[in-house]
């Protein structure tokens, strides 16, 4: 199939895009390689279409050392938080964890912003974001706002995003005593995940953030000496499927355990 009629926006700044926003049935075209697939099928029929691959500034990765702090563009792809050098050093986990998104041509293509925006809850980024405590710049005529990661995502592929808003950047403040561990199970590689968890482990406390089991990431905080036996109460109530109780569980432990390394 093929997308219904709508009209084609390509603005070059990003004050022009947000003034776009306002149009009625307006949706943001970055990667596409979510948007594009259900518009073929109709599912969105959006009328117009705001193409934000040509503006200045959103592809960018830039590390403050006097803040510890990583800021990452919107329209930076998925194989570029994979492979480049200041995520793969200062946010090892991340990197590992893009590098698990679809197969290559996706990750080519696929943007950060576009996937939070899209919080699909079997996504890796927005799990990603919500374990490193980020947070999004989100841009509208009437200026800008700055939203935690955790606020951001509200349940299935729903979020605090406005129509009139645009997720323009993304900063994570760096946490140099914490050890990370990430683990993904899926049917076939480059599959969604049918669960997948993040493991910090600072000192005596582990904080988990698992995706794929509900309807949006979330985060639980466990003393290390308690956690395996913790994880059953606290999946009993997370995930109704005992299959997808028993993902979940591999997945947290599996991540443990490279934390522990």
């Amino acid at each position: 199939m093929k997308p219904a009629p709508f009209v084609y926006h390509r603005p070059r700044t990003v004050e022009e895009a947000v003034a776009l926003l306002g149009l009625p049935a307006c949706k943001v075209l970055a990667g596409g390689q979510s948007l594009v697939p259900l518009m073929n099928f109709r599912l969105s029929r959006p009328r117009h279409l705001v193409d934000i691959n040509w503006l200045p500034g959103l592809d960018g990765v830039e590390w403050d050392p006097d803040q510890g702090r990583l800021r990452l563009g919107a329209l930076v792809r998925h194989q570029v938080l994979a492979t480049h050098p200041l995520v793969r050093r200062h946010l090892p986990v991340l990197a590992e964890a893009a590098g698990h998104i679809g197969h290559w041509a996706i990750r080519s293509r696929g943007t950060l912003g576009g996937s939070l925006a899209h919080a699909d809850p079997a996504a890796e980024l927005p799990a990603a974001m919500v374990a490193l405590g980020a947070r999004f710049c989100l841009r509208s005529q009437s200026g800008e706002r700055w939203v935690d990661a955790g606020e951001f995502f509200q349940g299935l592929f729903t979020t605090v995003l406005a129509e009139d808003e645009l997720l323009t950047a993304v900063e994570v403040s760096v946490d140099q005593s914490a050890r990370w561990g990430f683990y993904e199970i899926a049917r076939r590689v480059g599959d969604f995940a049918l669960a997948g968890a993040y493991a910090r482990r600072r000192g005596g406390v582990i904080d988990l953030t698992w995706f794929g089991v509900g309807p949006k990431p979330f985060t639980v905080e466990l003393q290390a000496g308690e956690a395996e036996a913790a994880l059953e109460q606290v999946l009993q109530t997370a995930a109704e499927d005992v299959a997808a109780r028993q993902w979940a569980k591999v997945a947290a432990m599996r991540a443990l355990q490279r934390a522990g390394r």
